[in-house]
């Protein structure tokens, strides 16, 4: 289940990329527009800045705009970044892999076989998707 500060980033970028001139916003209006709360919202965009993803202006006129484009914005990427692991089990993850405790042996576990099917389909899509293919559903 994504976290709700990946569907707040998801909200952000969303509205950030409907903006056609890539004028910097400001944090009110995302806030005030995603509804999401404020306070959640700027540490949400500084870390997508850190990130690369956006870029802000300071200054009368300032505010926050995308530095990649749309199509450069992978849903993966972000996922990671605000929830994490994609894998639903930390033995197939690819980024945070950790043996699990419980199993004797990983080569031999079925549960093990099945996850890194679910992973590999799931990444499938999301490494695949960005924030272009949000912005199409949303017409």
């Amino acid at each position: 289940m994504l976290s709700k500060k990946t569907k707040y980033a998801f909200h952000a970028l969303t509205y950030l990329g409907q903006q056609n001139d890539r004028t910097p916003v400001l944090i009110s209006e995302i806030a005030e527009q995603t509804r999401v709360p404020r306070k959640f919202l700027e540490s949400i965009l500084l870390d997508m800045k850190k990130a690369g993803i956006l870029t802000s202006k300071m200054g009368k006129g300032g505010g926050y705009f995308l530095l990649k484009d749309p199509k450069d914005i992978k849903l993966a990427d972000v996922i990671r970044m605000f929830t994490g692991p994609i894998a639903l089990l930390p033995c197939v993850s690819l980024n945070y892999y950790q043996p699990c405790e419980e199993c004797k042996d990983e080569a031999k576990c079925g549960l093990n076989k099945i996850m890194v099917q679910v992973r590999v389909e799931t990444l499938k899509i999301l490494a695949n998707k960005s924030l272009r293919d949000i912005l199409k559903a949303e017409g």
